[in-house]
């Protein structure tokens, strides 16, 4: 998924950077690295989404489920009829949801592992350009990493931008699982 910034830090772990540019690079990488890490935030939320909407699925075949049995306790054949044809729908909505989930899930997990190893990776090129404060985290930890961590200990101007563009997001993710389950709201009560 990185491919361009792995190969950057390939470069200077290797020594293929000239010395004298090795700190520019490394401040570029850490400006690029910020960005990964909202890609991939951006994955995790497409992911959460999609198991909302899986959700709302399978409560909506659980829905349509029952009102078919109750149907046909009453004998009521058509009724029947239409909850199989709107039981299908849902199975196969899940299918694909399913399906689209496992791929996302796979997805998200490579790109955190990308994004991770890059990040470690960066350390210790910053480590070795002496760069401060860089190279302070053990490179085998499991947390976050820091703005210091990425070289960003006062820029409460590019902080802010970063908060923003969480904000933004956040807010789409919100309005796209509003718009779907309101679609879901008109498309059944237009059906029952």
């Amino acid at each position: 998924m990185f491919e361009s910034l792995k190969t950057t830090i390939a470069d200077l772990l290797g020594g293929r950077v000239h010395p004298a540019d090795r700190r520019a690079v490394i401040n570029d990488m850490k400006q690029a690295l910020v960005s990964a890490k909202l890609g991939v935030e951006d994955l995790e939320q497409g992911v959460e989404v999609t198991r909302r909407k899986l959700a709302t699925e399978r409560q909506g075949l659980e829905t349509v489920s029952r009102r078919k049995g109750l149907a046909a306790g009453i004998s009521d054949a058509e009724t029947v009829a239409i909850a199989e044809k709107f039981e299908s729908q849902h199975v196969e909505r899940i299918a694909v949801l399913e399906r689209k989930l496992e791929a996302q899930e796979a997805e998200a997990a490579l790109a955190r592992r990308d994004y991770d190893e890059m990040l470690t990776a960066l350390k210790a090129a910053s480590a070795g350009a002496g760069s401060v404060g860089a190279g302070g985290a053990a490179a085998g930890t499991a947390r976050e990493p820091s703005d210091a961590d990425l070289g960003l200990p006062d820029d409460g101007v590019l902080n802010a931008q970063l908060d923003a563009m969480r904000r933004q997001a956040a807010r789409e993710a919100r309005d796209a699982d509003a718009t779907a389950r309101l679609e879901e709201l008109k498309r059944r009560m237009g059906q029952e």
